[in-house]
This record gives C-alpha cells, sequence and structure tokens, in this order.
C-alpha cells in the first residue's frame, strides 16, 4: 500500500509547479513525466523529474527486499507486487485522479533494483533508438518491450520477467497515442 502511494506522488507537476508552471498537464503533451517537463520547463527540471520517478519505483523495491529478501519464490513474489504497486502508483495516481504518466522512468527504478545488468542493456537499447530514430517513445517502448527478455536472460528470479510482461503490456497501452503518431509521421522528434 505504502509502495502504491509513493508511486503516485506526482513529482513532474510538483517540480514544474515549483518552476512557475502550475499544471503542466495543461502544457505540452499533456504528460507529467520527465519527457514532458524537460521540453516545457527546462532541462533541469526534466532530469529532476527521471530522478524522481525512478527513485519512486527504486526505493519501494529495496525497502521489500531490505525487509523480506529474496531467497523464497514467495518472497520474490511479494518484492515483485511491490513494484508493481510504485509502478501503478505513478500510472494511476489517486492524487490525480487516477490519470499519471506512462511508467518509464518509475519502471526503470523497479528493475534497476531486481536486476541492474539487465536495466544496463536496456539503458544500451534506448540510448540507441532515441539515436538513430530521434523518438524518445519509440525508445521507450523498444526498452519496454526488450525488458522481459533481458530479465529472463539474465535473472534466475523468473517472476520478475513475469512482472516485465505486465509492466510492458502497461506501457504500451499508456503509449498508444504515441504509437498512433508514430505510425503517422507526426510523432514529436528529440
Amino acid at each position: 500500500m505504502m509502495a502504491y502511494f509513493l508511486g503516485a506522488v506526482p513529482i513532474g507537476l510538483l517540480i514544474a509547479r515549483r518552476c512557475g508552471h502550475p499544471d503542466i498537464r495543461k502544457e505540452g503533451s499533456g504528460n507529467i513525466g520527465a519527457t514532458n517537463v524537460a521540453r516545457v520547463v527546462g532541462k533541469k527540471a526534466g532530469i529532476t523529474t527521471l530522478i524522481g520517478d525512478i527513485l519512486k519505483g527504486a526505493l519501494p523495491v529495496l525497502g521489500a527486499m531490505w525487509l523480506m529478501g529474496t531467497n523464497t519464490l514467495e518472497k520474490q513474489f511479494w518484492t515483485a507486487l511491490v513494484g508493481l504497486a510504485s509502478f501503478l502508483g505513478h500510472i494511476f495516481p489517486i492524487y490525480l485522479k487516477f490519470r499519471g504518466g506512462k511508467g518509464i522512468a518509475t519502471a526503470t527504478g523497479v528493475f534497476f533494483v531486481l536486476c541492474p545488468l539487465a536495466v544496463l542493456f536496456n539503458l544500451f537499447i534506448f540510448l540507441f533508438v532515441v539515436w538513430r530514430f530521434r523518438y524518445v517513445s519509440l525508445g521507450s517502448l523498444s526498452a519496454a518491450a526488450a525488458m522481459p527478455l533481458l530479465l529472463f536472460i539474465l535473472s534466475d528470479k523468473k517472476i520478475y520477467a513475469i512482472l516485465s510482461i505486465f509492466i510492458a503490456i502497461i506501457i504500451f497501452h499508456r503509449h498508444q497515442d504515441n504509437i498512433r503518431r508514430l505510425l503517422v509521421g507526426e510523432e514529436n522528434r528529440l
């Protein structure tokens, strides 16, 4: 429960307000995530949002692992559930009438704690796609699609790979508008 409420804290909205933008949801793409905050408010605010959103995913999972460990399948399941709760908090925040971000940074935080090596490889995938095609959304979707495979290969805790499949499905759902714009060539380039 605490993981959900931490995940639901709208970091981008709070940072944008502090920088003189009362409601980032009414500017740019309307998203509360780091990309929109960077485009509307500036790079420093975008980076701060990115770090905050990553921490929202990482800290609850770190706490769960510290309290329970991960030496049994049951403990791995509960740790994965904590990560999912934090991620869902970001996607469906109670503080914003359940209309939140797209979840990439928060998912990154979750998986960075669960399997840092998979996140490192995925970072290269994300950066390559963004560098090659100049679309952050395409990089994000590529990373979401790659994470289950990376976790199946790099982690002995297969429940985390199953978690990443659920998270990837939600990320793709949250990026429906981006996918439509990509298909017709109207998506904003970096």
